[in-house]
């Protein structure tokens, strides 16, 4: 059971670190690598920005490795980050970017909040006046609207 609350507990703090890292991080002394990401359309199927995914899974598979098959702790907080991380690919880059071929729509309206929220974000190419720095957690307002639109195409 505490293998399953670390884990948990890991892939929640993610979502915050995530928000921490995009906002202050990415978005400030580490552009060179992020910018290629705001770049429409990407000239190459890897960006510099895929350098992030490259790190967090090396820290999971640091943790992985040293974790002794689960018997530390520290194993499972790698599970999370490792979760968080796949989650993020597929939502991020399989639906929100259309890295992914086969996700290309949805009628989720959640998933439809994330992606109008995430457009929000790009609006602007620079690294400064973007909003929406998350990528679990949507502001209302962009649940609002999804939950708008969707009753709108059931008229």
């Amino acid at each position: 059971m505490i293998h399953l609350l670390i884990t948990l507990g890991t892939f929640a703090f993610m979502e915050f670190w995530a928000w921490f890292m995009h906002k202050y991080v990415q978005h400030g002394p580490l552009w060179v690598l992020h910018r290629s990401h705001h770049v429409r359309p990407s000239p190459r199927p890897f960006e510099r920005n895929d350098w992030f995914f490259v790190i967090y899974g090396a820290i999971s598979a640091v943790l992985f490795i040293t974790g002794d098959n689960g018997d530390r702790w520290w194993f499972w907080v790698g599970v999370g980050i490792a979760a968080y991380g796949t989650i993020y690919f597929f939502v991020h880059d399989g639906l929100i970017h259309g890295r992914l071929p086969f996700w290309k729509k949805t009628d989720n309206v959640y998933l439809r909040a994330l992606n109008m929220a995430h457009k929000m974000h790009h609006k602007t190419q620079g690294r400064d006046h973007s909003q929406e720095f998350g990528l679990l957690w949507v502001s209302p307002k962009y649940l609002r609207l999804a939950r708008e639109q969707a009753a709108r195409r059931e008229h």
